[in-house]
């Protein structure tokens, strides 16, 4: 059912909680690939290089440790994964990711905005759910 499953994380808990469930759904199908996506928005990227430095094999190395863990518990329980570090607005590059890559799932977690923080803010699992052609799981 679910052979190309697209993980959004951030390295927060709960993107950490979304791959449980990533790996759980993968271990369930045979053949399924899990592609874990890590978006740079523009602004954590200018922060990142202001307090960083200019190199961006350095910046995208530091980027690429905070998925180390979601690596590891794929490792420990056989799931096989890409990854895939994408820029711009997270909302937006994992949508098209999610439509032009044609995956069956997109799993990422929720970052608990309130009603109001949504409104005003937005919110990438919001807009994912909104843009996606595939279902999108989010994961509290």
């Amino acid at each position: 059912m679910y052979q190309r499953i697209l993980l959004a994380t951030d390295g927060s808990e709960s993107a950490m909680r979304a791959a449980h469930k990533a790996a759980h759904l993968a271990k369930i199908e045979a053949c399924a690939r899990v592609t874990i996506a890590y978006v740079v928005d523009p602004a954590a990227s200018k922060h990142d290089v202001l307090t960083e430095g200019s190199s961006m094999s350095l910046l995208e190395q530091k980027r690429h440790e905070r998925v180390k863990p979601i690596e590891g518990l794929f490792d420990r329980k056989e799931v096989s994964y890409d990854f895939k570090l994408l820029k711009g607005d997270p909302g937006i590059e994992l949508t098209h990711v999610a439509n032009e890559e044609e995956y069956d799932v997109v799993i990422m977690g929720s970052r608990g905005l309130n009603a109001l923080q949504e409104v005003v803010l937005g919110s990438v699992s919001h807009k994912v759910t909104l843009g996606a052609k595939c279902p999108v799981m989010i994961v509290k």
